[in-house]
């Protein structure tokens, strides 16, 4: 029985195929971090942006495919990749900056879709019209870090952009035919569940094709580790975690694909909690609390007293 949509069930259903994705930093910054909105970033964000699994900058992108390709052999043994520009925000840059590294990912035969991480405040119209353009050569997918609906944690995060900033880009992507997925955080500062399950109702009412969900973690090097020094405050468990992660999808739309359930942030950089950095035993835990209460997304759920 399958209880939730799961990426690898998509990406087969879409390509006919499984699929691997190739990290890809572009070189960029963030206007959170260059002083345009803010400095420092979101508070939660390490030094790599979110980006220390992908490869060298300092490489071209056809360099860097050819690289990850190489680093994958031993354990994907298909043909086809998706280019994924990770680090930072990947469409913050001039037009034509975007074209040609876009351009040099998908000329690449064995690259069959292009996934991009950014904000929404960083996607204007005339990004927009490349990435429609570039959407009817090979699928483009746009994934926008949300990390929740509430406006006041957001503020605290640092996130510098109002909420309904990413309801009008969700809105205008979706029409430009592009994929949105968004990316959410469970267990911030200052957020009961019923909070968490604000913000999945509210992507429930957008046209969102995908989620990423994951654990609240603590890196070295952050604004968010030196406040957690100095204002410590609770950090979910893993039973927590699961037990918040599970009643969330229950309420989650059944189209929605599931994309990530958890985060394992680098392990030389985790302060807190230790125990995100054993991804498949925590996945395991995950899937075996699912059938024991008898989860289904968007369906049905067997409470359970923590």
């Amino acid at each position: 029985m399958e209880r939730y949509y799961s990426y690898s069930r998509f990406i087969k259903e879409y390509f006919g195929e499984k699929l691997y994705k190739i990290c890809i930093d572009g070189g960029f910054t963030c206007p959170n971090r260059d002083g345009t909105l803010a400095t420092g970033g979101c508070i939660f964000c390490s030094e790599g942006g979110s980006g220390e699994f992908t490869e060298n900058a300092s490489l071209s992108v056809s360099e860097q495919i050819h690289l990850g390709k190489s680093q994958t052999s031993r354990k994907y043994q298909g043909e086809h990749y998706i280019a994924y520009f990770q680090a930072f925000t990947n469409t913050y840059a001039p037009v034509d900056r975007l074209r040609a590294l876009y351009e040099e990912a998908i000329t690449a035969p064995e690259i069959v879709a292009l996934s991009i991480g950014t904000r929404p405040d960083c996607i204007t119209p005339e990004i927009l019209d490349l990435l429609e353009e570039l959407n009817k050569r090979k699928p483009v997918f746009i994934e926008m870090g949300l990390q929740t609906s509430h406006d006041s944690t957001a503020s605290f995060l640092n996130r510098a952009y109002p909420t309904e900033t990413f309801t009008k880009t969700c809105h205008a992507l979706a029409e430009a035919g592009i994929r949105v997925t968004a990316h959410i955080i469970l267990g911030l500062p200052g957020e009961t569940l019923d909070m968490e399950l604000d913000t999945i109702r509210y992507l429930n009412t957008l046209p969102v094709s995908g989620i990423k969900i994951s654990m609240l973690y603590v890196l070295k090097n952050t604004v968010l580790a030196s406040y957690y020094e100095q204002h410590p405050f609770h950090i979910l468990t893993m039973e927590e975690y699961i037990n918040h992660l599970i009643i969330c999808l229950s309420q989650l739309r059944k189209d929605i694909v599931i994309e990530r359930m958890t985060g394992d942030g680098p392990k030389d950089l985790l302060i807190v909690p230790k125990w995100i950095g054993h991804k498949r035993p925590v996945l395991n835990t995950i899937h075996k609390e699912m059938k024991q209460r008898n989860f289904t997304q968007g369906g049905s759920l067997c409470q359970k007293n923590l």
